[in-house]
């Protein structure tokens, strides 16, 4: 089984389409958002209405959330109302070769929205959330970095933690749009850190017309220079 799971849009339609194309192209058996579908450019409605069209399940970013200011305020009442609805965390449960996996999926963390999970966070914290929250993989978004990080566990199993990155603000010096996507197989389980397997997938956009789009509205300069640059 294919999973293919991105986040942090921010509003950023040609970043957006260009990752659809993509999608369609390599057919991944499932398709899930980890929020932060508006903020930072003008296409707040138009990634909402392509994400509602599919029937994405997608959980609720720290950006979709906020109603003030001018990336906010062009969200139509009624993707206002669908924003507004958003879980905070999605799970997949799965009984492969005898063995339990759980893949859990949260925006920030599983204990805060805007927590970030980063490549180095400590790994007994790390640890601790994850059992906190029955996970034996953790996929999140918010940092805009992404990583795949397996840690060994006293009991002799793995903990897969995933950043999925951004697919329109990305923050690793790539400013192509990153998405991520994990595969299972029958013999996926928790005790082999092979056997789930992530891949990172980067997408080219006009990236320029997105930064166009930022000097020409009332957002920052800054915005655009940061979309061009990928920091």
């Amino acid at each position: 089984m294919k999973i293919a799971l991105f986040s942090d849009v921010h509003a950023n339609l040609p970043a957006f389409e260009a990752f659809l194309s993509d999608v369609d192209i390599r057919k991944p058996d499932a398709v899930y958002c980890l929020g932060d579908l508006i903020g930072y450019n003008i296409w707040p409605n138009e990634v909402i209405e392509g994400v509602r069209k599919r029937g994405i399940a997608t959980l609720a970013g720290n950006h979709d959330q906020k109603n003030k200011g001018y990336a906010y305020e062009i969200v139509y009442a009624d993707h206002r109302r669908y924003l507004d609805t958003l879980p905070a965390h999605i799970r997949l449960e799965f009984q492969l070769n005898n063995d339990h996996l759980n893949i859990v999926m949260a925006h920030g963390s599983t204990r805060a929205i805007n927590e970030y999970v980063l490549e180095d966070t400590d790994e007994a914290y790390v640890l601790e959330m994850m059992q906190e929250a029955k996970a034996d993989v953790l996929c999140v978004g918010h940092s805009h970095k992404p990583y795949h990080r397996i840690i060994s566990t006293a009991n002799g199993t793995f903990k897969h933690v995933i950043n999925i990155g951004s697919v329109g603000k990305p923050k690793d010096g790539n400013p192509m749009a990153c998405y991520a996507q994990i595969t299972l197989t029958d013999g996926s389980n928790t005790t082999d850190g092979d056997s789930i397997q992530v891949e990172f997938i980067r997408v080219a956009y006009d990236v320029e017309q997105a930064a166009k789009a930022i000097e020409d509205s009332p957002l920052p300069d800054e915005l655009a220079d940061k979309l061009r640059k990928a920091y």
